[in-house]
């Protein structure tokens, strides 16, 4: 698997990873779906781990451990929405928004989280090169995920929040091609936010576990 982690060309003066590449332009993909609502969002978000965990494994142990958590979420996502009996007019996924209650508990999970996976980096320096933001990139990661699977709008608000801190140390670690994405990604968090919101408002499906907001 060193191919992956070859240069496949150069843009504006930054050097461009097959891998990085590949990983990221399955990530878009699942974007895409995800925001379509299709069950597809899930084979292609375990894909694009898995493509990352084959570049890293034998290289970066830590990096590559991380997508094997990311593939581990992308499966419970899958089992979710297969499971899931709250539908829209269209067969797909009817989103809504979480509860008070469920926003707290990812809000502490997303904190304790950070704090316990960048104390482990720093612990374990071959896990990570910046423990603090990388720590914070892969918890909202996957509380953004387990939010998707959950069909809550509040999924895409996560993935801004983790776009914030990882475009720039992207850029910064050298994969250049993760740092473009991510603008794009941004752009289209935006526009799914928006459909996933007015199809929430449009949604008569009760909302389990107390009021939404």
């Amino acid at each position: 698997m060193n191919w992956l982690n070859s240069e496949a060309f150069t843009l504006f003066g930054q050097h461009i990873i097959w891998s990085d590449m590949t990983g990221n332009i399955l990530g878009l993909i699942t974007l895409a779906f995800g925001w379509r609502r299709s069950l597809w969002t899930w084979p292609v978000q375990f894909l694009s781990g898995l493509v990352l965990f084959a570049a890293f494994y034998g290289h970066l142990t830590g990096s590559a451990g991380k997508q094997a958590v990311v593939m581990a979420v992308a499966l419970y996502g899958w089992w979710q929405w297969r499971r899931n009996k709250n539908r829209s007019d269209d067969g797909h996924i009817a989103p809504r928004f979480a509860t008070w209650r469920e926003r707290a508990a990812m809000l502490g999970a997303a904190a304790a989280g950070t704090v316990a996976v960048a104390l482990l980096f720093t612990a374990y320096p071959s896990l990570s090169w910046d423990p603090w933001p990388d720590a914070y990139i892969f918890v909202g990661t996957i509380v953004a995920m387990y939010a998707q699977a959950k069909g809550m709008v509040e999924f895409w608000i996560a993935w801004l929040l983790v776009d914030l801190v990882g475009v720039p140390l992207n850029f910064a670690n050298g994969y250049a091609f993760s740092g473009f994405v991510y603008v794009i990604y941004g752009a289209l968090v935006l526009w799914g936010m928006r459909d996933w919101w007015l199809r929430s408002r449009k949604s008569t499906q009760p909302v389990l576990e107390g009021a939404p907001a």
